[in-house]
């Protein structure tokens, strides 16, 4: 082999090396993290309720922490495009360190407050949309493109399993020993979140825009900046249509939570330990889909894969609906579990792919905006129904929705099926 041979080896083999570096550094952090955010989504509530909250207050709490998602997600993504996206990660975190700090003095003096706790609430959101779109971001500069689908599941792993199961179930234990111990676990999970970042390696600015038109000039203005995430992400057919669908079923899992808990306890006579193992298929079923998606796309392709989501989702509905049958209705659960990891990993590497990186802040921002948003319309729209037509006719409406995106992703597969390779 001749010298240009083994530079280019040492250069692809330390690629490698800082690749798995990273994609540990990745996970740690968003393991760490989201366990910090499901314990705040737990706790804040509750602590809400002990300061005497009014019902509207309470609600008020929990919604402070996701409407950021509608609020400032555009204007997050053109943040995470112009500035270097560690570095943004990292100061994020330390204004989530500085966000608790009047929360552990008002618990220290028991002074705790509904609005303190709804500003607090509000503050970590947005720190919570932000490191959200720029760690997505900044996957394609930490990791090469052959470790990108490893990354991607380990990563959606550790946010299923940690924010919606873990954290919540640390955060009813901690709130049950004190607030102080709950909130003082939070800070210390942040700090060393903080701290996880400074191991990254590598260079994590956004590089120059590629437009497709070459007379199109980048805009410099936030709402023109804006303007470009959006009407990029309008443009591309195949990235529109996954977005489009992954909003249907976002809707269907936002109803499904919603209505779930009263189903289970109601109809399906399900102690609270029960409905907490009912639940815990989700998160049993989004860690296989995180250990085995790899494997699964050289098996049977990423399109299949990501079709197999769209059964999932709709079965996740649609047994339900059918039954109240506690075995059933878990079984359909861990489908649902697995096939939501199994899409998020394989739509999260494709548009890794397909959007030039000084975009992917503001395309990222843009997707989950419609997506996110939609849960708390699902949520609304199947209180509606379960009201006028029962809660087994609410599950089936969301389960044929799920399913009459089958051949709208298969006809906007079968356009981008390079991109879906």
């Amino acid at each position: 082999m001749g010298a240009a041979g083994v530079l280019e080896s040492d250069r692809l083999r330390t690629g490698r090396d800082a690749g798995r570096r990273n994609t540990a550094v990745l996970v740690a952090f968003t393991a760490v993290t989201n366990l910090a955010d499901g314990v705040l989504k737990m706790a804040l509530p509750l602590l809400a309720v002990r300061a005497g909250g009014s019902p509207a207050q309470v609600t008020g709490v929990a919604l402070a922490i996701s409407l950021p998602w509608l609020l400032v997600a555009l204007h997050a993504g053109v943040l995470v495009d112009r500035v270097d996206r560690r570095r943004l990660l990292w100061i994020v975190n330390v204004l989530r360190l500085l966000a608790m700090v009047p929360l552990l003095a008002a618990a220290a003096s028991g002074d705790l407050s509904v609005a303190l706790l709804a500003a607090a609430g509000a503050a970590i959101g947005v720190a919570d949309v932000v490191a959200s779109t720029a760690a997505t971001a900044l996957v394609p500069a930490a990791v090469p493109p052959a470790g990108r689908d490893k990354a991607n599941a380990w990563v959606a792993g550790a946010e299923t399993v940690f924010s919606e199961f873990a954290g919540p179930f640390v955060g009813g234990l901690l709130i049950a020993v004190g607030a102080g111990w709950a909130l003082g676990a939070t800070w210390a999970a942040y700090a060393a979140a903080a701290l996880v970042l400074l191991l990254l390696a590598g260079r994590f600015r956004a590089g120059a825009v590629a437009y497709e038109n070459g007379d199109e000039a980048p805009a410099t203005t936030v709402n023109g900046q804006i303007a470009e995430g959006l009407r990029y992400l309008w443009r591309h057919r195949l990235l529109r249509s996954l977005s489009l669908i992954l909003t249907v079923l976002s809707g269907t899992w936002g109803a499904w939570l919603a209505l779930i808990p009263l189903y289970a306890t109601r109809d399906m006579g399900l102690t609270p330990g029960q409905y907490g193992v009912l639940l815990s298929a989700l998160g049993i079923g989004g860690l296989l889909g995180a250990t085995t998606v790899t494997w699964l796309n050289r098996l049977l392709g990423r399109r299949r894969v990501m079709l197999a989501d769209l059964f999932g989702t709709a079965a996740m509905a649609a047994v339900p609906a059918l039954t109240a049958d506690a075995r059933a209705v878990a079984a359909a659960a861990f489908l649902g579990g697995l096939g939501g990891t199994l899409w998020t990993v394989n739509s999260r590497t494709v548009v890794q792919r397909a959007v030039p990186d000084a975009m992917l802040g503001r395309f990222s921002s843009a997707s989950r905006m419609f997506a996110w948003g939609a849960m708390p319309l699902g949520a609304g729209l199947v209180g509606l129904l379960a009201e006028f037509a029962g809660p087994r006719a609410a599950f089936g409406f969301f389960a044929v929705a799920s399913l009459l995106t089958v051949p709208f992703f298969l006809r906007a597969a079968a356009r981008g099926a390079d991109t879906l390779r």
